[in-house]
Formats: C-alpha cells, sequence, structure tokens
C-alpha cells in the first residue's frame, strides 16, 4: 500500500498533442507546491474551488501561461488537497510542469493512486471506484449508461440494504445465543424467511444481468467466415459503411484478419474478416490465413457464415452447420449475393437447413438492418434500458455468487430448524462478501490489483 502522507502529481490528460493539457496534484502540500511555481503570490490564501490565471516559471524562466483550480479539502475527488494546472497541450510543456512539481517535493503518482485515495478517504466506496475506470472505458451508450449508475451510487444503495437488513436480524440472532438457557427468540423466523427469499431474489437477479453486463462492458467478437470470394470483405465494409477491406474477384485477397468495430444499438461489435476458407490451397501464406480464420472463429463469441447463395451450397452449408454445432460455436448463417439469383429461388434452395438463413446481398446493401437485428438479437438477452443495476464486474459477480450461495444455506438452515449459532456463521459469511463488493472488507493486495488497472492521472 502506498503512503498518503505525501502528494502526488500526474498528467491526467491522454498522450499526444491537443489544446489543453491537465496536470493533476494531490496532497497535504499540493497548494504549497502549485503557489511556488505560480507567478500571482497569495494562492494558498484563496478560497477553494476558484480558478487562477497567471505563469508557471522554474528558475526565472517562463514555463507557460495556465489556469490553475483549487479544490480544498475535504470537497475535493480525492478528500485531500487538489490542484489541476491547465497548460497548453505540447507534451513538453506538460513534462515541464510535472519536473518543477517533483523539484519541489511532488511524487508521481502510481496508477489509479487518485482514485485509490478517494476510496481511502471515503469519497467513494469500491464499486464506485471501479466504476470511475468503467466509466473512462465506456464506448456505448449503455456501457455509460451501466457505469454512470453505479458511480451515483446505485449499486452501493443496493447492497447497503441488505446489509443493514440482515446485520439487523444477524444482531438479534446473536442476541438469543446470549440467553440460550432461557429459550427466547428475538428474531422473528418468518419474517426473516421472507426477507432471505426478497434478497435472495434480488441476488439472482443481479447475477442473471452479468452476461448483460459482460456485453455492454467487453463488447461482442464476431467473426466473418466463409469460403473464398463469398463476400466477407465487402459485408464487413457494408456494416462499417466505408472502405475498410480490400474487395477482389481474385480468390485469396485476404491473407490476414481485419478487425473494426460497430455499434448496434448500444452494443460494441467486433468485426474479424477473415481469410477465406478452403481445403485445397498450395499458397503458404494462404494457408497460415485459413489457420487463422478457424482460430478466430473458434474464439469469437459469434461466427458468422457467409456463403455465396447464388450456387447451390446445401451440402456444404450442413457440414459447416454440424461442425459449429460439434464445436458449440454461437452462429448466423447469411446467404450472400441473393441479388444475382432472386430472394424466392435462394429461400427454395436452401429449404432443407433447419435454421435461419438471412439472406443478403453485400454489395447492394440488401437486407443488412436484418442481419444487424439478428446479431443484436443473439447476444441481448437482457433490456438495455433498463435504469437498475446491471453487473460489469467479474468481480461483483464472483462476491454475489457467494453471497446466494450463503442466502441458500441461511434458508436451508431455516428449513431445518438449524441451531441459531450455525445460522448466525452464514449470516457473517453474507455480509463478508457483500463488504468485499464495496470495499469495507478488502485486503492491501486486492485494492493494489484493483487499482493497477486504472490510467496514471485517474
Amino acid at each position: 500500500m502506498l503512503p498518503l502522507s505525501d502528494t502526488i502529481v500526474a498528467i491526467a490528460t491522454p498522450p499526444g498533442e491537443g489544446a489543453i493539457g491537465i496536470i493533476r496534484l494531490s496532497g497535504a502540500n499540493a497548494i504549497t507546491i502549485a503557489a511556488k511555481i505560480f507567478s500571482k503570490k497569495g494562492l494558498e490564501q484563496q478560497p477553494s474551488h476558484t480558478l487562477h490565471f497567471g505563469k508557471i516559471v522554474s528558475n526565472h524562466t517562463v514555463i507557460d501561461e495556465v489556469v490553475i483550480s483549487l479544490f480544498k479539502n475535504p470537497k475535493s475527488y480525492t478528500g485531500e488537497d487538489v490542484v489541476e494546472i491547465s497548460c497548453h497541450g505540447s507534451n513538453y510543456i506538460l513534462q515541464q510542469v510535472v519536473s518543477v512539481c517533483l523539484q519541489h517535493g511532488a511524487r508521481m503518482a502510481q496508477a489509479g493512486e487518485f482514485t485509490l485515495r478517494a476510496f481511502l478517504n471515503g469519497k467513494l466506496d469500491l464499486t464506485q471506484a471501479e466504476a470511475v475506470a468503467d466509466l473512462i472505458a465506456s464506448q456505448s451508450n449503455t456501457a455509460h449508461r451501466a457505469a454512470m449508475h453505479t458511480l451515483r451510487g446505485g449499486f452501493s444503495e443496493d447492497l447497503k440494504d441488505m446489509r443493514e437488513q440482515l446485520i439487523t436480524f444477524s444482531a438479534l440472532m446473536e442476541l438469543e445465543l446470549d440467553f440460550s438457557e432461557e429459550d427466547v427468540e428475538f428474531a422473528d423466523r418468518t419474517r426473516f424467511y421472507q426477507l432471505i427469499g426478497a434478497l435472495t431474489t434480488v441476488t439472482q437477479n443481479l447475477v442473471n444481468s452479468f452476461s448483460l453486463g459482460n456485453v455492454i462492458k467487453n463488447g461482442v467478437s464476431v467473426a466473418i467466415v466463409g469460403k473464398p470470394n463469398a463476400g466477407k470483405s465487402t459485408l464487413l465494409n457494408t456494416l462499417l459503411n466505408e472502405e475498410r477491406a480490400i474487395v477482389s474477384d481474385i480468390a485469396g485477397t485476404t491473407r490476414d484478419t481485419i478487425e473494426e468495430t460497430l455499434n448496434i444499438n448500444g452494443i460494441i461489435f467486433r468485426l474479424i474478416d477473415t481469410a477465406g476458407i478452403r481445403e485445397h490451397s498450395k499458397d503458404l501464406i494462404e494457408l497460415q490465413g485459413i489457420e487463422r480464420s478457424r482460430e478466430a472463429m473458434k474464439k469469437a463469441d459469434i461466427a458468422v457464415y457467409l456463403f455465396d447463395a447464388s450456387v447451390d451450397q446445401l451440402d456444404e452449408l450442413k457440414d459447416q452447420q454440424r461442425y459449429f454445432e460439434e464445436n458449440n460455436i454461437k452462429y448466423l448463417l447469411a446467404g450472400n449475393k441473393v441479388d444475382a439469383r432472386g430472394l424466392e429461388k435462394a429461400h427454395d434452395t436452401y429449404r432443407g437447413i433447419d435454421k435461419q438463413i438471412i439472406f443478403i446481398s453485400a454489395k447492394n446493401k440488401e437486407n443488412i438492418n436484418e442481419l444487424k437485428t439478428a446479431l443484436y438479437d443473439l447476444v441481448a438477452t437482457g433490456d438495455l434500458q433498463q435504469e437498475g443495476t446491471i453487473i460489469t464486474n467479474v468481480r461483483h459477480y464472483g462476491a454475489l455468487q457467494e453471497v446466494l450461495k450463503s442466502l441458500h444455506d441461511i434458508k436451508s438452515g431455516l428449513d431445518n430448524s438449524v441451531p441459531g449459532d450455525l445460522i448466525a456463521l452464514d449470516i457473517r459469511h453474507c455480509l463478508h462478501y457483500l463488504g468485499e463488493i464495496t470495499g469495507e472488507i478488502t485486503t492491501e493486495d486486492k485494492l493494489d490489483y484493483i487499482f493497477s488497472k486504472f490510467c496514471i492521472g485517474k
């Protein structure tokens, strides 16, 4: 665990050139250090939440004209004195300002250290702190909304309510143990039974939301696979609405996988255009591309098998379908070039396939929305517009599974009239994992791991 008594500094804006760059200082000496390098006097006497224009000066040399923002403890992000220095976005200028801060006693912040201090100073609980990283990484409206719900304390309130109700009954059961010889009952077993049922339902819903949350947070990988000249690259370009992949009538043009992202109704799909799969190529480079295609297909969340619907490939399509099902690969079948044959004839030719085929023309952009809808429906197993908590964090998911197990144990104990001391043990186990989620119960190693995944300036 890092010391909290010193003052840390870091660049808070992304690498690269920009109009503005921000350096953040946090700690007991943040304002003092800023005052030593700021051209205007009296910075330490200025009130919190104020802006000040001036120059950053080192050894009588002006580094930049800046705006300094003051946030005095405890009304700051970290709960400490915080100074944000807004400079021009030159990387050289930013590094020079950081260097001057280091010369006057600051220390370089480590990854996530600002948010770690916010957590340790009680400004955020652990779920909210992790939501900061999710918010920064969000690439869609649904990911943004899920992170904001947790950051605002929605998930924390759910857990707090569960903990408070369990603690109340746990205290009553512990009290019964003190009066065990008098055979008194302080905890109403009927109400407690109802509470366990209600908490089990809430916890199960949270656990069930993880499959949707994982899709929202991490997106869905989609491998576009098929024989050479099926139109895979054309389909990728059509879905992206740009010429991303090279399109040619020459078989085997795509030699390696190409990956791009597509947002469909708030879910990010990572589209992977692969080399055409055929069995008898003698081109060593093409063979390597085919092998990579097979690996991409196995690793992807969904495989879109694209075939040329303008010719009869019924037997080959059945073989491919059998391969997907034997290898437990989630897949869609898309028949391309339907414009060359006609939709009705295509339906007649492939009537023997027992899975829906989406017939498209990638070149003419026909039925592309139907394909997008099918992709979305294959993964959107929950309500993306819901305002409640959606679990997106695997750590929360694991802890909630332990909570659910403890609740089942408590219910089983009540069903079988287990002594109160054993039920109280299950309640404490349940409370332990609820506390792990919010950070009320944690270890230094776990905190170091969680915050090491943040960016430096956050």
